[in-house]
């Protein structure tokens, strides 16, 4: 069973950073496009970033310009560094795992991790 556990949430101050990591097992790792979602009360999950086999990125207007998403395939993880963090990023973070060129088709999903930005 593939297992995605997220690391790295918490609460932080309007314009601080944290690191998100999330840690695949029982994965072939290097093939997969990894990837970010969030999800705030009362909405939508919605897409924040990811990185593809070849190492492309692609992030979320929302989040351009402060977040970077990163992978070790050596280690099997996926990080996403985010700065400037506005109250608005509070949400549940979500890490995913693609055998596709995108996160369009998401195969797996891990439990996700607060952050809370405070204001």
């Amino acid at each position: 069973q593939v297992l995605l556990v997220e690391s790295g949430g918490g609460l932080v101050q309007a314009g601080g950073s944290l690191r998100l990591s999330c840690a695949a097992s029982r994965l072939t790792f290097s093939p997969y496009t990894m990837g970010w979602f969030r999800q705030a009360p009362g909405k939508e999950r919605e897409f924040v970033a990811e990185i593809r086999r070849s190492g492309g990125t692609v992030v979320a207007d929302s989040v351009k310009g402060r977040f970077t998403i990163s992978r070790d395939n050596g280690e099997n993880t996926v990080s996403l560094l985010m700065n400037r963090l506005k109250h608005e990023d509070t949400a549940v973070y979500y890490c995913a795992a693609s055998s596709t060129s995108s996160l369009s088709d998401v195969r797996y999903w891990g439990q996700g991790t607060q952050v809370t930005v405070s204001s």
